[in-house]
């Protein structure tokens, strides 16, 4: 595969307004890997639910404009946010397959001075790490996790609809598992692993998709999960935000540490946690930062 010199990093809206420490430890990773990234523009990606039920028009001229930014540099684009992937990754598709869609697209992008070519790729950022290299990581760890037990949790968007996405297998998805174990925690097997961590559901129906959650924390720690790694900011804040409603609705006290993957990576690379504005998550992460020798006990 050709080496990639730069990405346009796309952070998307969740992380840039809500969850900001997410993108600090993004970037600390990607510059201590040397994986170059540099920002553009870019708007709202826009969400590849709601938005889209309601105008696919409008939803693919704004996904477009997004995708000229990076084309007039030459540049593949990395996402942070699976819902960002998703969508970037779907018009880039329908735009490259569909002759009448994008003459529509670029008549009304010719407004601004703009015209999709369909010259670039999106890439998750997990997609990133993993071709960057398991073995490769490795020589970046400073950190021993050799102790830690993971519940990975990929997210929905991250590989659907998989015959367009293609990230990794859609039914089983590998490449978090491998990139955790790079850094030398263990990834454990829990059989709520691949189920919705209950946001979308939770628009509509709140009790279920706090259910939804329920269910997937108790299988985790039944599982021995030290915590949770997720790769998609709606899946984070889900996790990491709703534990005590979801313990209180089915009866249970959950309070299991919630780790962007980022995060995860630039502790195994020894930045430290006060300068990865970990303090911010809702789950708190004291017990287990010193559990792990990452922060001295009180």
């Amino acid at each position: 595969m050709a080496k990639v010199d730069e990405y346009k990093m796309f952070a998307g809206c969740t992380i840039g307004n809500r969850i900001p420490f997410i993108e600090v430890s993004s970037r600390k990773v990607f510059d201590k890997l040397g994986i170059k990234t540099s920002d553009a523009a870019f708007s709202c990606c826009p969400d590849p639910v709601g938005f889209h039920a309601i105008d696919h028009t409008s939803w693919l001229a704004m996904g477009a404009r997004n995708l000229v930014l990076a084309e007039a540099e030459g540049k593949d684009i990395v996402s942070l946010c699976n819902g960002c992937f998703q969508t970037l990754k779907l018009v880039n598709s329908e735009l490259n397959h569909n002759d009448q869609e994008k003459k529509k697209i670029n008549d009304i992008l010719g407004k601004i001075g703009k015209e999709f070519k369909g010259t670039i790729n999106i890439k998750h950022f997990v997609e990133v790490l993993h071709e960057f290299g398991l073995e490769k990581i490795k020589e970046f760890v400073t950190h021993d996790f050799s102790g830690l037990k993971i519940a990975c949790h990929t997210g929905c968007h991250y590989n659907r609809p998989s015959e367009i996405i293609q990230t990794d297998d859609p039914m089983e998805p590998q490449k978090l598992r491998e990139l955790v174990a790079a850094i030398g925690a263990t990834p454990v097997d829990y059989d709520q692993e691949f189920i919705c961590c209950g946001t979308g559901v939770g628009n509509a129906e709140p009790e279920v998709g706090i259910q939804i959650l329920a269910n997937k924390l108790s299988s985790a720690i039944k599982a021995g999960a030290d915590a949770f790694v997720v790769i998609c900011p709606a899946c984070f804040q889900q996790l990491d935000t709703n534990q005590k409603k979801a313990g209180t609705q089915s009866n249970n006290t959950f309070d299991i540490p919630i780790l962007y993957l980022t995060e995860l990576y630039a502790l195994a690379f020894g930045f430290k946690h006060e300068d990865l504005g970990l303090k911010f998550h809702r789950a708190r992460l004291s017990g287990f930062l010193e559990k792990f020798g990452l922060k001295e006990a009180k």
